[in-house]
Order: C-alpha cells, then structure tokens, then sequence
C-alpha cells in the first residue's frame, strides 16, 4: 500500500493510522473476540467486539425478586398463574429433536449432557420468564467456552448463559448479554456452583406480513439485579453477524441450549401476557 511522502500531511496522517492500527492489534491481542466482523447497526462497535465497555461487576443480593429467597435447597416458588416447565422432577413439558428430551435429572435439576438443545413442547408469546442455573464447579476453561449455554425466546431470540465470575469474553456475548447485540448493565454473577437466576420480561416482535412493525424487546433481571430495561432486540440472534429479523408466527418455543458444557437448571416457569399493541 502506497500511503505517500512521510514529510506530506497526507503521509503523516496515513502513518498515524497505520500506528493507531497497530497499537489496537497489540492491546485486544490476547482479549476474546473479533475486529472483521461487521459493524452493528447504530454502534461503532463490531459484532463480539472485545474492544467495547465491559460492564462493572456488582455483588448480587441474597434475596430473589419480590424478596422470594431462593438458596441451592430451597427455590423460589412459582406464581399460581404460571405454567411451570420444570419442578425439578422430568422433563416431560420439553422435547428434543421432535423426541424426547435426555438431558439428565438428578436431585431437583436438569443437566446438559450432550444429547441436544431441548425446547418447550407448549408455544409462547409475550410472557414473564423465571429460570434458575448453576455453572459447572470447579470452572475450567475460559472466554466461550466456560459454562456456556443459553435461553432463547421463540427458538431465536437469546439471552447468553455463561460462567463469567472472573472470566473475560467480548462483551456482547457474556452473562446476561442480548448475544451478539447488546451488552448487560452489569455483571452480576455468582461463583460457579451457586444457583443463580433470571427474571425476565419477554416482548415478541409484530409483523404487518413480511414487514416488521415492532421490534422485539427484553427486561431483564439476573440475579435480581437489572441487566436490560426494555431493551430492544436487533433481530434473531447470530453468531459473528448481524442480528436480522424475519416473519415467524405470534408464538414459538422457548430453547434451552445444549452448547457441551454440563450446565444445571431448575425452577423454570413462565406466565404468558395478554398480547397487546405497545405504545
């Protein structure tokens, strides 16, 4: 590349970028992530960018939503509206792969054990999402691949899980973290093997036909403490892409993800909300 006379304003500037080029390579060098993935839309940022704004970490509570304590004996009750998915006993409200769901039962949780992503055999909407996890103990490995699985609205729309107590991955894509778009708040983990939490308002997307009309939005509480306030969604979630939408119907299956690391869940319910125009 030809950048002109080092003694001409042209050349000076051209080596000052290639400097400041430079020096960002050095300094995200060992940081997980990507720099040639595309911009996201309104942001200087690119997609998995490890160059973006950590959020600060913050010491959750011990007390759940609403005050409900939730400790690795006793979890937090469900409301009487809700529909629970999973008492802790089968799994017999999820399936896997049009069959049965295999993830392993044990003691009041389910594990991933490799068997495939399970989902709700019922179909929601806009809803109220409680779930409750728990991070392999001792944590190994590191960035992606510690305690990573995830929860997505209407088969598409995710919320990362991951083990990110003292673990450092691109912002976009850690605990909490609308994957891929939006960053939490906050990181509010726990030390793996503690039982942690989601409170989660889940608003789906309209469609006039092909068109969006509204896109979807998300409040989301982890661990009781606030990660995204009607934070709205860029699209279906994409890994090194940028998140697009396309029509699907009013209401989908919620997905749990198989991603190969033994991750626990217990205590999931949900409490479907009347559908209604947003203002």
């Amino acid at each position: 590349m030809s950048i002109g006379p080092i003694g001409t304003v042209h050349g000076i500037r051209a080596w000052v970028v290639v400097v400041a080029a430079l020096a960002l390579q050095e300094r995200t060098a060992d940081l997980p992530g990507y720099l040639d993935t595309p911009l996201i839309p309104g942001s200087k940022w690119h997609v998995h960018d490890p160059t973006r704004p950590r959020p600060r970490v913050v010491t959750p509570g011990t007390m759940g939503m609403g005050g409900v304590a939730s400790t690795p004996e006793t979890p937090a009750t469900a409301p009487s509206d809700a529909v629970v998915l999973f008492d802790g006993k089968d799994l017999s409200q999820w399936t896997s792969g049009g069959g049965e769901a295999k993830w392993k039962v044990e003691n009041g949780y389910a594990e991933v054990n490799g068997s495939g992503d399970i989902e709700t055999k019922a179909s929601f909407g806009d809803c109220q999402l409680h779930l409750e996890w728990s991070e392999p103990s001792p944590g190994s490995g590191k960035s992606q691949d510690r305690g990573n699985s995830g929860l997505f609205f209407m088969q598409r729309y995710e919320v990362q899980i991951l083990d990110c107590f003292q673990n450092i991955t691109y912002p976009d894509g850690q605990t909490a973290a609308l994957y891929g778009q939006v960053p939490p708040l906050v990181n509010a983990c726990r030390k793996p093997g503690e039982w942690q939490s989601y409170d989660i308002v889940f608003e789906a997307p309209r469609f006039d036909g092909e068109k969006l009309a509204k896109p979807a939005r998300v409040t989301v509480f982890h661990n009781g403490v606030l990660a995204h306030h009607a934070q709205e969604l860029l699209g279906a979630t994409q890994h090194r892409a940028v998140a697009t939408y396309a029509a699907h119907p009013d209401k989908l299956p919620i997905k749990l993800q198989d991603h190969g690391n033994p991750v626990r869940f217990r205590n999931i319910w949900v409490r479907p909300l009347e559908a209604k125009s947003r203002p």
